[in-house]
């Protein structure tokens, strides 16, 4: 479970990574929880493990504490990722707009942009017409990261959108990316719920050993 959690909050780190960055102001820390939490359980899981071989009930009862802080640690995981999912359209439809707007092609959001326009083939907000209200468009036209072909992307076709509709994507980016993120988000969140109870299960586990070898140890005095 250990691995799993971490697995799966590295690949949600660098799945939506970019994408968060765009979206700044309700990004979500569900992805580092998963990393911390399943790091957190491998080093305490040893310490089950010391615990269960050495049958000491006080050290078994502070396993299953640890295990319940995690088991709360992973359901706001869950509900985090599971909440997001329902409020990034509003946020992104906004700060994908004002990212647009204040393109330079330098910094990071614009490489976030770009990163964007070419991993899903799209181009701006609606459609590549989003573009003709950024201040980058008046001196370069549509950016590179929009063109079908980066061969034949040459600026003065990007400024002119009669010959820019033959060159770029055609799909806006709006639409994608919330439906690409909705559904990472929801595994994120259906894996740190599923894990969880079985967390659950090892925390009932634990304390029903501890009560069973202070039952023996009363029994043989």
């Amino acid at each position: 479970c250990s691995s799993d959690l971490l697995a799966v909050g590295v690949w949600g780190k660098l799945t939506l990574g970019t994408y968060v960055s765009l979206i700044a102001e309700n990004s979500t820390n569900a992805p580092y929880v998963l990393i911390g939490t399943g790091t957190t359980i491998i080093v305490f899981g040893l310490f089950g493990c010391f615990a269960t071989c050495r049958g000491s009930p006080w050290m078994l009862k502070l396993y299953a504490m640890f295990l319940s802080l995690v088991f709360l640690a992973e359901l706001v995981a869950g509900i985090s990722g599971f909440v997001f999912r329902h409020e990034i359209k509003d946020t992104f439809l906004r700060t994908y707009t004002e990212a647009i707007h204040e393109y330079n092609g330098k910094d990071e959001v614009s490489n976030a942009v770009d990163y964007v326009q070419r991993s899903l083939k799209c181009c701006g907000v609606q459609s590549y017409f989003n573009w003709t209200s950024s201040t980058y468009w008046a001196e370069n036209g549509i950016p590179p990261s929009c063109c079908v072909d980066s061969s034949d992307c040459a600026p003065e076709d990007m400024r002119n959108m009669t010959i820019a509709h033959t060159k770029v994507y055609q799909k806006g980016c709006y639409e994608l990316v919330t439906s690409f993120m909705e559904t990472n988000m929801g595994i994120i969140a259906g894996v740190a719920f599923g894990i969880a109870f079985s967390q659950l299960i090892g925390m009932l586990l634990a304390c029903c050993l501890s009560r069973f070898i202070t039952a023996n140890q009363y029994e043989m005095v």
